[in-house]
C-alpha cells in the first residue's frame, strides 16, 4: 500500500463513516477507481477505530453518564425506571445482531460482499429507503422515548451494514426515522449504537490487516496508524457537522448522492473501466 493510498483512504473513512452514505462502500470504490485494488474489509474495520475514538471523545459526557446510570441501576429501582437506563441497555441489546451476524458471515463479508455490483445496488436501494423514511416518518419522538422494540429493530438495521454500500449510520437512521424518531434522535442513537460493535470489530481484525497474503492491501504498522489518526481527526469534524445539519435539514442530500454514486459505479462497471471484484 502506498502512502498516497493511506492518506486518501484515511480521509475518505473520516468523511464518510458518520454520513449515511457507507464508508466501507466508499473505501472499496475509491480503492478500485484510483488505485486499482481493494483496501480490504480488515483495513476498513481498523480505520474505523479512529472514527469511533472521535465518537468517544465527542460524546464523552453522554457516554460516561449512560455507563454510570447503567451501573447504578443494579442497585436502584428508581434509576432503572429512567430513560437513560433503558437507552444504556438498548445500546447493549442493539449490538447483538451485528455481533452474531458478523461472526457467522465473516468470510462472505471479506470476499463476495465486496463485489462492486452489489455495492452499487445497495447504495441505490438503501438510499431510496432512506428517502422514503424521511418522507413518511412522523419524526415526533425524542431519544428518551426509545423503546425496546426500537432498539432491537435499529440493531438489526445496523447489522445490514455488514454488506458494503448499505451504511451503518444509514441503516440505523432509516430505521429510526421509520419508527417516528426525530432526525437528531435517530442520528445520536446511531452514534451510540455503533461504539461497541465497531470497536470490537476493529480490535478483532487488527491481525488480519497485517496478514501476508490475506484479502486486501497489507499496510505497514506506521501506515495503519497514520490512516487511523486521519480518520479520527476528520471524523470528529464530520460528527459536529452532521449533528448541526440534521437539526435543520432533511436527509435528501444523502439520498440523491447515494443514487448518483450508485449509477456512476454501474456505468464504470458496464464500460469495463473498473472490475467488480
Amino acid at each position: 500500500m502506498s502512502w498516497l493510498e493511506v492518506l486518501v483512504l484515511g480521509l475518505v473513512q473520516g468523511l464518510t463513516e458518520f454520513l449515511p452514505i457507507s464508508s466501507s462502500g466508499h473505501l472499496r470504490v475509491v480503492s478500485a477507481v484510483f488505485f486499482g485494488s481493494d483496501a480490504g474489509a480488515a483495513f476498513t474495520a481498523v480505520t474505523q477505530l479512529g472514527t469511533e475514538a472521535a465518537v468517544l471523545l465527542y460524546f464523552a459526557r453522554d457516554i460516561g453518564h449512560l455507563v454510570a446510570t447503567w451501573f447504578r441501576g443494579f442497585g436502584s429501582a428508581a434509576v432503572r425506571a429512567t430513560p437513560d437506563y433503558r437507552i444504556a441497555w438498548l445500546v447493549i441489546v442493539g449490538t447483538i445482531p451485528i455481533g452474531v451476524l458478523g461472526f457467522l458471515f465473516e468470510d462472505a463479508i471479506q470476499t463476495t460482499g465486496r463485489n462492486l455490483w452489489l455495492i452499487a445496488t445497495t447504495l441505490i436501494g438503501f438510499g431510496l429507503l432512506l428517502g422514503a423514511a424521511e418522507y413518511y416518518g412522523r419524526q415526533r419522538r425524542p431519544l428518551r422515548q426509545l423503546s425496546v422494540r426500537d432498539g432491537v429493530l435499529m440493531g438489526f438495521a445496523q447489522a445490514l451494514a455488514l454488506v458494503p454500500g448499505v451504511s451503518r449510520s444509514g441503516g440505523t437512521i432509516t430505521a429510526g426515522l421509520a419508527l417516528g424518531l426525530t432526525r437528531p434522535a435517530a442520528v445520536r442513537y446511531s452514534f451510540l449504537l455503533a461504539i461497541p460493535a465497531v470497536v470490537a470489530a476493529g480490535l478483532f481484525q487488527i491481525p488480519d490487516v497485517f496478514a501476508t497474503g490475506g484479502p486486501g492491501a497489507q499496510p505497514s504498522p506506521s501506515q495503519m496508524v497514520v490512516a487511523t489518526l486521519i480518520a479520527f481527526a476528520v471524523g470528529y469534524a464530520a460528527i459536529a457537522w452532521l449533528l448541526r445539519y440534521v437539526e435543520h435539514h432533511s436527509v435528501y442530500l444523502f439520498v440523491w448522492y447515494r443514487v448518483a454514486l450508485g449509477i456512476v459505479i454501474v456505468a464504470l462497471l458496464a464500460t469495463g473501466t473498473i472490475t467488480a471484484t
